[in-house]
């Protein structure tokens, strides 16, 4: 029992930096002054979820699960 817990950590480690970094690489979500001319929404914009920031957008909330989950499994204590 105490190997599985051993590897949870590691993994539970190894979600935290790659979560770390995937949410360091995003754009913020501001369009600055484009947004009051109503400029905002351009081809890229619509097509957000097929584009790269999409793609990390994505991953960072499978990664947000997966650190809930094994911070949820971690805590568990032993009897």
């Amino acid at each position: 029992m105490e190997v599985l817990r051993t590897l949870a950590t590691i993994l539970f480690i190894i979600v935290c930096i790659v979560l770390t970094v995937l949410v360091l690489m995003q754009e913020g979500k501001s369009a600055g002054l484009g947004a009051l001319s109503g400029n905002a929404e351009t081809y890229w914009g619509k097509n957000k979820g097929r584009s790269m920031e999409g793609t990390l957008v994505k991953v960072t909330k499978y990664l947000a699960i997966a650190f809930m989950v094994l911070a949820a499994i971690l805590n568990i204590n032993r009897f």
